[in-house]
Protein backbone atom coordinates (compact mmCIF):
# COMPACT_ATOMS: atom_id res chain seq x y z
CA UNK A 1 0.00 0.00 0.00
CA UNK A 2 1.26 3.50 -0.86
CA UNK A 3 2.17 5.84 1.96
CA UNK A 4 -0.01 8.82 2.76
CA UNK A 5 1.50 12.19 1.73
CA UNK A 6 3.50 13.77 4.52
CA UNK A 7 5.54 16.94 4.42
CA UNK A 8 8.94 16.51 6.02
CA UNK A 9 12.01 18.62 6.56
CA UNK A 10 14.73 18.18 3.95
CA UNK A 11 17.12 15.39 4.96
CA UNK A 12 20.91 15.63 5.03
CA UNK A 13 22.73 16.69 1.84
CA UNK A 14 23.53 13.89 -0.64
CA UNK A 15 27.24 13.99 0.24
CA UNK A 16 26.40 13.22 3.86
CA UNK A 17 23.76 10.62 3.03
CA UNK A 18 26.01 8.86 0.56
CA UNK A 19 29.14 8.72 2.72
CA UNK A 20 30.75 5.26 3.05
CA UNK A 21 29.21 3.41 5.95
CA UNK A 22 26.53 6.07 6.25
CA UNK A 23 22.77 6.02 6.62
CA UNK A 24 21.94 5.24 3.01
CA UNK A 25 24.45 2.43 2.65
CA UNK A 26 23.19 0.75 5.82
CA UNK A 27 19.55 1.19 4.76
CA UNK A 28 20.08 -0.31 1.30
CA UNK A 29 22.19 -3.22 2.48
CA UNK A 30 19.66 -4.20 5.14
CA UNK A 31 16.73 -3.64 2.78
CA UNK A 32 18.16 -5.73 -0.04
CA UNK A 33 18.77 -8.61 2.34
CA UNK A 34 15.04 -8.56 3.11
CA UNK A 35 14.14 -8.17 -0.56
CA UNK A 36 16.39 -11.12 -1.44
CA UNK A 37 18.35 -9.59 -4.30
CA UNK A 38 21.50 -7.65 -5.00
CA UNK A 39 21.48 -4.07 -6.21
CA UNK A 40 23.29 -0.86 -7.03
CA UNK A 41 22.42 2.57 -5.62
CA UNK A 42 23.60 6.15 -5.98
CA UNK A 43 22.62 9.61 -4.78
CA UNK A 44 23.72 12.98 -6.08
CA UNK A 45 23.01 16.56 -7.02
CA UNK A 46 23.91 19.06 -9.74
CA UNK A 47 27.61 18.29 -9.26
CA UNK A 48 27.06 14.58 -10.01
CA UNK A 49 27.20 11.50 -7.81
CA UNK A 50 27.81 12.15 -4.11
CA UNK A 51 27.65 8.57 -2.93
CA UNK A 52 27.14 5.12 -4.37
CA UNK A 53 27.37 1.48 -3.55
CA UNK A 54 26.56 -2.05 -4.61
CA UNK A 55 25.39 -5.12 -2.74
CA UNK A 56 25.27 -8.79 -3.62
CA UNK A 57 25.66 -10.85 -6.78
CA UNK A 58 23.98 -10.88 -10.17
CA UNK A 59 21.76 -13.85 -9.48
CA UNK A 60 21.32 -17.52 -8.74
CA UNK A 61 23.21 -20.54 -10.02
CA UNK A 62 25.88 -19.58 -12.57
CA UNK A 63 25.56 -15.90 -11.62
CA UNK A 64 26.42 -16.35 -7.92
CA UNK A 65 30.10 -15.58 -8.50
CA UNK A 66 29.47 -12.29 -10.30
CA UNK A 67 29.17 -9.20 -8.12
CA UNK A 68 26.93 -6.20 -8.74
CA UNK A 69 28.73 -2.95 -9.54
CA UNK A 70 28.48 0.43 -11.29
CA UNK A 71 29.14 -1.20 -14.66
CA UNK A 72 26.45 -3.89 -14.24
CA UNK A 73 23.92 -3.56 -17.04
CA UNK A 74 20.27 -3.73 -16.00
CA UNK A 75 17.17 -4.29 -18.07
CA UNK A 76 15.53 -0.94 -17.31
CA UNK A 77 12.01 -2.13 -18.19
CA UNK A 78 9.69 0.88 -17.92
CA UNK A 79 12.56 3.26 -17.13
CA UNK A 80 12.91 3.13 -20.93
CA UNK A 81 9.95 5.50 -20.96
CA UNK A 82 12.14 8.04 -19.13
CA UNK A 83 15.65 7.58 -20.55
CA UNK A 84 14.56 7.15 -24.19
CA UNK A 85 10.98 8.13 -25.03
CA UNK A 86 10.36 11.10 -22.71
CA UNK A 87 13.38 13.21 -23.76
CA UNK A 88 12.80 12.46 -27.46
CA UNK A 89 9.20 13.64 -27.08
CA UNK A 90 10.57 16.73 -25.33
CA UNK A 91 12.91 17.50 -28.21
CA UNK A 92 9.93 17.48 -30.58
CA UNK A 93 7.87 19.58 -28.18
CA UNK A 94 10.57 22.23 -27.88
CA UNK A 95 11.05 22.26 -31.65
CA UNK A 96 7.33 23.03 -32.04
CA UNK A 97 6.62 19.69 -33.72
CA UNK A 98 4.66 17.91 -30.97
CA UNK A 99 1.49 19.76 -29.93
CA UNK A 100 0.67 18.39 -26.51
CA UNK A 101 -2.98 19.43 -26.40
CA UNK A 102 -4.26 18.76 -29.92
CA UNK A 103 -6.00 15.44 -30.60
CA UNK A 104 -3.66 13.04 -32.36
CA UNK A 105 -6.05 12.62 -35.25
CA UNK A 106 -5.69 16.31 -36.14
CA UNK A 107 -2.04 16.00 -37.17
CA UNK A 108 -1.01 12.33 -37.23
CA UNK A 109 -2.58 10.50 -40.20
CA UNK A 110 -2.50 6.95 -38.70
CA UNK A 111 -4.78 8.14 -35.85
CA UNK A 112 -7.26 10.04 -38.01
CA UNK A 113 -10.69 8.45 -37.65
CA UNK A 114 -9.46 6.02 -35.00
CA UNK A 115 -10.44 5.99 -31.31
CA UNK A 116 -6.91 7.06 -30.40
CA UNK A 117 -7.32 10.08 -32.63
CA UNK A 118 -9.31 11.67 -29.77
CA UNK A 119 -6.50 11.59 -27.24
CA UNK A 120 -3.64 14.06 -26.85
CA UNK A 121 0.09 13.60 -26.34
CA UNK A 122 -0.22 15.21 -22.91
CA UNK A 123 -2.79 12.58 -21.93
CA UNK A 124 -0.50 9.81 -23.16
CA UNK A 125 2.38 11.21 -21.11
CA UNK A 126 0.20 11.64 -18.00
CA UNK A 127 -1.56 8.27 -18.42
CA UNK A 128 -4.99 9.89 -18.65
CA UNK A 129 -5.71 8.92 -22.28
CA UNK A 130 -8.21 6.18 -21.43
CA UNK A 131 -6.37 3.49 -23.38
CA UNK A 132 -6.90 -0.22 -22.64
CA UNK A 133 -5.03 -1.26 -19.51
CA UNK A 134 -3.43 -4.46 -20.85
CA UNK A 135 -1.16 -4.85 -23.84
CA UNK A 136 -1.95 -8.48 -24.85
CA UNK A 137 -0.40 -7.77 -28.23
CA UNK A 138 0.21 -11.32 -29.41
CA UNK A 139 -3.20 -12.51 -28.19
CA UNK A 140 -5.03 -9.64 -29.92
CA UNK A 141 -2.91 -8.83 -32.99
CA UNK A 142 -0.50 -11.72 -33.63
CA UNK A 143 3.27 -11.41 -34.01
CA UNK A 144 3.58 -9.14 -37.05
CA UNK A 145 4.94 -5.73 -36.03
CA UNK A 146 2.85 -3.79 -38.53
CA UNK A 147 -0.30 -5.56 -37.34
CA UNK A 148 0.55 -4.78 -33.72
CA UNK A 149 1.12 -1.12 -34.53
CA UNK A 150 -2.18 -0.93 -36.44
CA UNK A 151 -3.98 -2.67 -33.59
CA UNK A 152 -2.61 -0.25 -30.98
CA UNK A 153 -3.70 2.76 -33.03
CA UNK A 154 -7.17 1.32 -33.73
CA UNK A 155 -7.92 -0.01 -30.22
CA UNK A 156 -11.17 1.23 -28.63
CA UNK A 157 -10.71 3.44 -25.60
CA UNK A 158 -11.20 1.97 -22.13
CA UNK A 159 -12.80 5.20 -20.83
CA UNK A 160 -13.17 8.85 -21.97
CA UNK A 161 -9.82 10.68 -22.17
CA UNK A 162 -8.93 12.89 -19.23
CA UNK A 163 -11.25 11.26 -16.69
CA UNK A 164 -8.85 8.98 -14.76
CA UNK A 165 -5.18 8.25 -14.20
CA UNK A 166 -4.53 4.66 -15.26
CA UNK A 167 -0.99 3.55 -16.00
CA UNK A 168 -0.79 1.50 -19.17
CA UNK A 169 2.15 0.49 -21.32
CA UNK A 170 0.04 1.09 -24.40
CA UNK A 171 0.43 4.84 -23.86
CA UNK A 172 4.20 4.62 -24.30
CA UNK A 173 3.94 2.23 -27.26
CA UNK A 174 1.55 4.58 -29.03
CA UNK A 175 3.60 7.65 -28.16
CA UNK A 176 6.73 5.89 -29.37
CA UNK A 177 5.18 5.36 -32.81
CA UNK A 178 4.09 8.99 -32.89
CA UNK A 179 7.55 10.26 -31.95
CA UNK A 180 9.22 8.06 -34.56
CA UNK A 181 6.87 9.28 -37.29
CA UNK A 182 7.22 12.96 -36.39
CA UNK A 183 11.01 12.73 -36.12
CA UNK A 184 11.45 10.47 -39.14
CA UNK A 185 13.78 8.05 -37.32
CA UNK A 186 13.53 4.97 -35.09
CA UNK A 187 13.52 5.49 -31.34
CA UNK A 188 16.89 3.84 -30.73
CA UNK A 189 18.60 6.20 -33.18
CA UNK A 190 16.79 9.23 -31.75
CA UNK A 191 17.72 8.36 -28.17
CA UNK A 192 21.35 7.76 -29.09
CA UNK A 193 21.58 11.07 -30.96
CA UNK A 194 19.56 13.32 -28.65
CA UNK A 195 20.08 11.83 -25.20
CA UNK A 196 22.71 9.18 -24.63
CA UNK A 197 25.61 10.42 -26.77
CA UNK A 198 25.36 14.09 -25.64
CA UNK A 199 25.40 12.97 -21.99
CA UNK A 200 28.23 10.47 -22.42
CA UNK A 201 25.97 7.49 -21.63
CA UNK A 202 28.18 4.97 -23.41
CA UNK A 203 26.66 1.89 -21.74
CA UNK A 204 23.04 2.66 -22.58
CA UNK A 205 21.39 0.99 -25.56
CA UNK A 206 18.42 -1.03 -26.67
CA UNK A 207 18.77 -4.80 -26.80
CA UNK A 208 19.29 -7.47 -27.72
CA UNK A 209 22.82 -6.99 -26.42
CA UNK A 210 25.97 -8.49 -27.90
CA UNK A 211 27.95 -11.17 -26.03
CA UNK A 212 30.36 -8.78 -24.27
CA UNK A 213 27.57 -6.58 -22.93
CA UNK A 214 25.33 -9.52 -22.03
CA UNK A 215 28.17 -10.94 -19.93
CA UNK A 216 27.88 -8.02 -17.48
CA UNK A 217 24.09 -7.88 -17.51
CA UNK A 218 21.99 -8.84 -14.49
CA UNK A 219 19.67 -11.71 -15.53
CA UNK A 220 15.93 -11.29 -15.25
CA UNK A 221 13.21 -13.93 -15.24
CA UNK A 222 13.46 -17.57 -16.30
CA UNK A 223 12.10 -18.04 -19.81
CA UNK A 224 10.79 -21.45 -20.76
CA UNK A 225 11.39 -20.90 -24.46
CA UNK A 226 15.15 -20.48 -23.97
CA UNK A 227 15.46 -22.69 -20.88
CA UNK A 228 17.31 -20.05 -18.89
CA UNK A 229 16.83 -16.59 -17.37
CA UNK A 230 16.72 -13.80 -19.92
CA UNK A 231 20.01 -11.91 -20.07
CA UNK A 232 20.68 -9.14 -22.56
CA UNK A 233 17.23 -9.69 -24.09
CA UNK A 234 14.38 -7.47 -22.93
CA UNK A 235 12.15 -9.06 -20.31
CA UNK A 236 8.97 -7.25 -21.39
CA UNK A 237 7.08 -9.48 -23.86
CA UNK A 238 5.53 -6.57 -25.76
CA UNK A 239 8.93 -5.03 -26.39
CA UNK A 240 10.27 -8.41 -27.52
CA UNK A 241 7.45 -8.72 -30.05
CA UNK A 242 8.41 -5.30 -31.38
CA UNK A 243 12.04 -6.29 -31.89
CA UNK A 244 13.41 -4.96 -28.61
CA UNK A 245 13.05 -1.27 -29.49
CA UNK A 246 9.89 0.19 -28.02
CA UNK A 247 8.71 3.27 -26.16
CA UNK A 248 7.52 1.03 -23.35
CA UNK A 249 10.65 -1.01 -22.57
CA UNK A 250 13.81 -2.41 -24.11
CA UNK A 251 16.68 -0.20 -22.94
CA UNK A 252 19.61 -1.42 -20.85
CA UNK A 253 21.83 0.84 -18.77
CA UNK A 254 24.21 1.06 -15.83
CA UNK A 255 24.17 3.09 -12.64
CA UNK A 256 27.17 4.95 -14.03
CA UNK A 257 25.19 6.15 -17.05
CA UNK A 258 22.03 6.91 -15.10
CA UNK A 259 24.03 9.16 -12.78
CA UNK A 260 24.86 11.29 -15.83
CA UNK A 261 21.24 11.35 -16.95
CA UNK A 262 19.85 12.31 -13.55
CA UNK A 263 22.50 14.98 -13.00
CA UNK A 264 21.37 16.56 -16.27
CA UNK A 265 17.80 16.78 -14.98
CA UNK A 266 18.93 18.84 -11.99
CA UNK A 267 21.40 20.99 -13.98
CA UNK A 268 20.52 20.65 -17.69
CA UNK A 269 23.25 21.33 -20.25
CA UNK A 270 22.09 24.18 -22.49
CA UNK A 271 22.82 22.22 -25.68
CA UNK A 272 20.30 19.47 -24.97
CA UNK A 273 17.31 19.77 -27.33
CA UNK A 274 14.97 18.66 -24.51
CA UNK A 275 16.47 20.63 -21.61
CA UNK A 276 15.11 23.54 -19.60
CA UNK A 277 11.41 24.11 -20.28
CA UNK A 278 10.57 20.48 -21.03
CA UNK A 279 12.10 19.21 -17.81
CA UNK A 280 10.43 21.95 -15.77
CA UNK A 281 7.03 21.29 -17.37
CA UNK A 282 7.29 17.53 -16.96
CA UNK A 283 8.26 17.66 -13.29
CA UNK A 284 5.03 19.37 -12.28
CA UNK A 285 1.66 17.80 -11.60
CA UNK A 286 -0.22 17.36 -14.88
CA UNK A 287 -3.25 15.34 -13.78
CA UNK A 288 -5.50 18.12 -12.48
CA UNK A 289 -6.10 16.66 -9.04
CA UNK A 290 -6.78 13.12 -10.26
CA UNK A 291 -5.00 10.39 -8.32
CA UNK A 292 -2.35 9.19 -8.40
CA UNK A 293 -0.76 12.51 -9.29
CA UNK A 294 1.60 12.42 -12.24
CA UNK A 295 3.78 14.76 -14.24
CA UNK A 296 4.64 14.07 -17.87
CA UNK A 297 5.88 10.47 -17.88
CA UNK A 298 6.96 10.82 -14.22
CA UNK A 299 4.96 9.80 -11.12
CA UNK A 300 4.72 12.05 -8.08
CA UNK A 301 6.55 9.91 -5.54
CA UNK A 302 4.18 7.91 -3.30
CA UNK A 303 4.16 9.31 0.21
CA UNK A 304 4.89 12.87 -0.89
CA UNK A 305 2.77 15.92 -1.62
CA UNK A 306 2.77 16.73 -5.36
CA UNK A 307 3.66 20.32 -4.43
CA UNK A 308 6.96 19.06 -3.00
CA UNK A 309 8.09 18.10 -6.49
CA UNK A 310 9.65 14.69 -5.82
CA UNK A 311 9.15 12.45 -8.85
CA UNK A 312 9.90 8.80 -9.50
CA UNK A 313 9.66 6.12 -12.14
CA UNK A 314 9.92 2.39 -11.57
CA UNK A 315 10.73 -0.55 -13.81
CA UNK A 316 9.03 -3.95 -13.46
CA UNK A 317 12.37 -5.76 -13.36
CA UNK A 318 13.22 -3.99 -10.08
CA UNK A 319 14.66 -0.62 -11.11
CA UNK A 320 13.83 2.89 -9.87
CA UNK A 321 14.99 6.51 -10.23
CA UNK A 322 13.97 9.66 -8.31
CA UNK A 323 14.53 13.38 -8.86
CA UNK A 324 13.63 16.61 -7.07
CA UNK A 325 14.47 19.88 -8.75
CA UNK A 326 13.25 21.73 -5.65
CA UNK A 327 15.88 20.01 -3.52
CA UNK A 328 18.37 19.79 -6.36
CA UNK A 329 19.02 16.08 -5.85
CA UNK A 330 18.46 12.71 -7.43
CA UNK A 331 18.78 9.01 -6.53
CA UNK A 332 18.72 5.59 -8.16
CA UNK A 333 18.22 2.04 -6.93
CA UNK A 334 18.70 -0.73 -9.47
CA UNK A 335 17.90 -4.38 -8.82
CA UNK A 336 16.88 -7.43 -10.83
CA UNK A 337 14.24 -8.50 -8.31
CA UNK A 338 12.18 -10.30 -10.95
CA UNK A 339 15.04 -12.79 -11.36
CA UNK A 340 14.14 -14.20 -7.94
CA UNK A 341 10.37 -13.69 -7.73
CA UNK A 342 7.57 -11.29 -8.54
CA UNK A 343 6.81 -10.57 -4.89
CA UNK A 344 6.70 -6.78 -4.77
CA UNK A 345 6.04 -5.68 -1.18
CA UNK A 346 9.60 -6.02 0.22
CA UNK A 347 10.98 -3.94 -2.65
CA UNK A 348 8.16 -1.41 -2.29
CA UNK A 349 9.01 -1.02 1.39
CA UNK A 350 12.69 -0.49 0.58
CA UNK A 351 11.91 2.01 -2.16
CA UNK A 352 9.72 4.05 0.19
CA UNK A 353 12.37 4.02 2.92
CA UNK A 354 15.05 4.96 0.38
CA UNK A 355 12.94 7.88 -0.86
CA UNK A 356 12.32 9.13 2.67
CA UNK A 357 16.03 9.04 3.45
CA UNK A 358 17.00 11.03 0.37
CA UNK A 359 14.05 13.38 -0.17
CA UNK A 360 12.07 13.40 3.05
Amino acid sequence: MDEQPVRAAAPDPPAVLGAPGGELERLVEAGLRRVGTGGVWAVGDAAGGRGRGSVGVLGQGPYEGLEMGPDTLFDLASLTKIVALWPCAGALRQAGRLPLDRPLGDYWPPAAGQPTGRVTARQLLAHTAGLPLRTEFEQRYGRDRAAIRAGVVAAPLHRPPGTAVEYTDRAAVLLGHLVEDLAGAPLDALAERQVWRPLGMTDTRFGPLGPASAARTAPTEYDRAVGAPLRGVVHDPSARLLGGVCGNAGAFSTARDLERFLTALVDPPAALPWAGPWIAESLREQTGGLAPARGLSWLCAPGTDPADGTFVHYGFTGTGIWVSRRLGRWALLLTNKVHYSRETQPLTDLRNAFRRAVFG
